[in-house]
């Protein structure tokens, strides 16, 4: 079991049609994009001035004949891939992707936990620090949602594997409980809820923006569509839940200058 506290390092849509993604995140969100020199695959940095955000590439076509759809997903930070993909299995999650050495950038496996919420784990190389996850820098990632359906066995699985603990506990009423979670110490860095629309458990990206209502405009112009907001969410920001035009779920947080 895993015992070392893990952050987000890294973000990855992955889509349909390649080109028509990225032109519609460069307007919504900013970044510009560069090749990623990986061998073999047409994989695309996602980039904000010099601080890369993320990386984007086609649903394989493999994954695709399985079902998998236009999807963002987390890379979490872990100190040996193996060993974590194995205390996943133990504790009831998945294997999507076996443990794969990625030249010059690390070594990653796509797993899923026992609820069926996908995600990375990945053992980087070098001496970069990861500028992906970065609260309140528009066009960084800002917060991180589990839409789940038992929340409180998550927030054991996540501990259990990750180090994460709780923050705060939210009563919302008739929609239960929101878990605020840390990476085990500081600042929370995203929540958990059950979610009983959702057509399955999964891990919702925020990215932040200076101006919510500025970026629903660019959005909308660009042909995603709202699903959910602008809501305002404690501390006075106001969230936007949205899908770009091949169905990917993302959510855009910051203030509304209107």
């Amino acid at each position: 079991m895993s015992k070392a506290t893990s952050n987000v390092i890294w973000y990855e849509i992955l889509t349909r049609d390649l080109d028509a993604a990225l032109k519609f995140y460069r307007a919504v969100l900013g970044w510009t994009v560069r090749p990623s020199g990986t061998p073999g695959m047409d994989y695309r940095f996602l980039v904000l001035g010099d601080d890369p955000i993320g990386g984007a590439m086609q649903i394989p076509p493999a994954a695709a004949a399985n079902g998998m759809r236009p999807a963002w997903l987390m890379y979490f930070n872990v100190a040996d891939v193996d060993v974590t993909v194995a205390s996943i299995v133990a504790a009831g999650g998945a294997v999507h992707m076996p443990a794969t050495d990625i030249p010059g950038t690390g070594r990653v496996a796509m797993v899923a936990d026992p609820q069926g919420a996908a995600f990375y784990v990945m053992t980087p190389i070098g001496e970069r620090v990861s500028s992906s996850f970065r609260p309140n820098a528009p066009g960084h990632g800002g917060w991180h949602e589990l839409h789940t359906t038992d929340w409180k066995s998550a927030l054991k699985f996540y501990s259990q594997n990750f180090g994460w603990s709780t923050v705060l506990e939210m009563d919302m009423g008739p929609l239960g409980t929101y878990l605020q979670f840390n990476t085990g110490a500081g600042a929370a860095i995203g929540g958990m809820m059950n979610d009983a629309d959702a057509p399955k458990p999964y891990w919702l990206i925020v990215f932040n923006t200076d101006d919510v209502d500025a970026a629903l405009r660019r959005l909308k112009a660009a042909h995603g569509e709202p699903v959910r907001g602008p809501m305002q969410v404690p501390g006075g920001d106001w969230v936007v839940v949205a899908r770009d035009p091949q169905g990917a779920v993302f959510a855009v947080v910051g203030p509304r200058k209107s």
